[in-house]
């Protein structure tokens, strides 16, 4: 069973060995030590997650992370080893240190669910709880979601330019390990079909594939070598890769080992969009009609979409998949918009919000509903302080994730990587434009604005 595949309570004795405690900023355990002394660390707070603006151009942002933020916050927890570092490192002091030896978010926890879109001001995550509880996570949630939001808001877009045609994550070469297995996930969700990673293939179900690179020509004595133990290991159905050397040849060569009955050819060099078409016609020619033609080498929407008229099957996106295409964050942040004026379950949230220029705040907590027309087709991403009464054709973004401190917001990541698809389809068809522009609905923030 992956972690997405079932809910649970935080648990009390999270493997300690996994701790996701440490995954912060120094700041947040300064913040924690202050807020024990002068007192405020049990007024109740509600932090938000959102973005001020999408990347230059783009039109919408795609939520991922959930998932994985919902297990990194089961394992939140400071152990011995843990602590003995923020004791000798001078970070805590004895009451900090006490606090948090017994650490657990006891809190609540609102999102979009994952694989929705969002827009400018969309509040993805809505953190209630003490204030100690709630601020010590900027860190965590920001560096999961940031990343993953990233990358499948660039896979999206990569997903629409290759319209049909399937695509494989094959970053991971490309960046740092870790990130790898995140970026393949989210590539799933936005609609990838398989990864080259086989982690995320054990951690969270992701298809994998792959077959060899150049070195496996090289290392034998001739091409047709390399293809025959390749079609002899893996069966005719296997990919050969045709650019080592000269590929009309190496083409020829695939078909005289493998049959017309090869699976698919990948190409990594070169023109593609003439290199593509001259393939074709010669696997044609050669009676493999079925044999699929496989792309790779430094894509990314923009030359995706280029390759639309060219007679290939699939795409194999490396770097620029692992680097959100250029947008390698998605400049999330996380800001406390109420709080209480003393501890108690009972006392009054009150607004708060920061005006310094060029980063002002909006204070209170949010409430988000996506206005959609009598066809489904969405047409403003409606942001209030009071719950908003949703209309027949609306549709209510915020669901809960964690109560009480349970996790009750996992899901499998089949159910996410559909909704992604459903709420694509929602989108005005402005949205699928590559070209810049504007988002492709309006944030309007409606009553108690502040």
């Amino acid at each position: 069973m992956t972690s997405d595949q079932s809910s649970t309570s935080l648990p009390s004795d999270a493997g300690l060995q996994a701790s996701t405690g440490l995954l912060t900023d120094h700041y947040e355990l300064t913040m924690l030590r202050g807020a024990l002394r002068s007192g405020v660390a049990q007024r109740r707070a509600v932090f938000e997650v959102f973005a001020r603006h999408l990347p230059h151009g783009r039109r919408y942002g795609v939520v991922a992370g959930t998932g994985r933020l919902l297990d990194a916050l089961a394992r939140f927890r400071f152990g011995p080893a843990e602590l003995d570092f923020l004791r000798e490192a001078g970070v805590a002091d004895d009451a900090t240190l006490r606090y948090l030896e017994s650490y657990a978010f006891r809190g609540h926890v609102w999102g979009y669910a994952e694989g929705d879109c969002y827009f400018p001001g969309s509040p993805i995550l809505v953190v209630e709880g003490t204030f100690a509880e709630a601020v010590v996570l900027e860190t965590l949630a920001l560096s999961v979601l940031n990343h993953d939001c990233a990358i499948a808001s660039a896979a999206s877009r990569m997903v629409t330019a290759a319209g049909d045609r399937p695509l494989i994550e094959m970053g991971s070469r490309r960046t740092h390990e870790l990130a790898a297995v995140a970026s393949a996930r989210a590539a799933y969700i936005a609609g990838f079909a398989f990864t080259s990673n086989l982690r995320a293939g054990h951690d969270y179900g992701v298809p994998t594939s792959g077959t060899a690179a150049h070195a496996f020509t090289l290392v034998h004595d001739s091409e047709q070598e390399a293809f025959a133990i390749q079609v002899g290991t893996l069966g005719p159905g296997t990919t050969l890769l045709v650019d080592t050397f000269d590929v009309a040849a190496a083409v020829r060569k695939a078909i005289e080992v493998a049959g017309p009955g090869l699976g698919a050819v990948r190409i990594d060099s070169g023109d593609l969009l003439e290199v593509g078409r001259q393939v074709r016609a010669l696997l044609d020619s050669l009676g493999a009609t079925k044999t699929r033609i496989v792309v790779s080498g430094d894509l990314d929407e923009y030359s995706i979409a280029a390759l639309a008229a060219t007679p290939v099957d699939g795409y194999g996106v490396g770097t620029s998949l692992v680097t959100g295409s250029g947008v390698p964050t998605a400049a999330l942040v996380y800001k406390l918009v109420a709080r209480a004026d003393e501890a108690g379950d009972a006392v009054p949230l009150r607004p708060v919000a920061k005006r310094s220029v060029g980063k002002p705040g909006r204070g209170g907590r949010k409430w988000a509903v996506r206005s959609r027309d009598n066809a489904g087709t969405a047409v403003a991403e409606l942001i209030t302080t009071t719950p908003a009464a949703p209309g027949p054709d609306d549709r209510v973004l915020l669901k809960q994730l964690v109560r009480d401190g349970e996790i009750v917001g996992r899901e499998p990541l089949e159910a996410v990587r559909a909704r992604h698809r459903e709420v694509m389809a929602e989108l005005p068809s402005y949205a699928l434009q590559l070209s810049r522009g504007y988002p492709a609905i309006p944030t309007v923030f409606g009553p108690g604005r502040d």
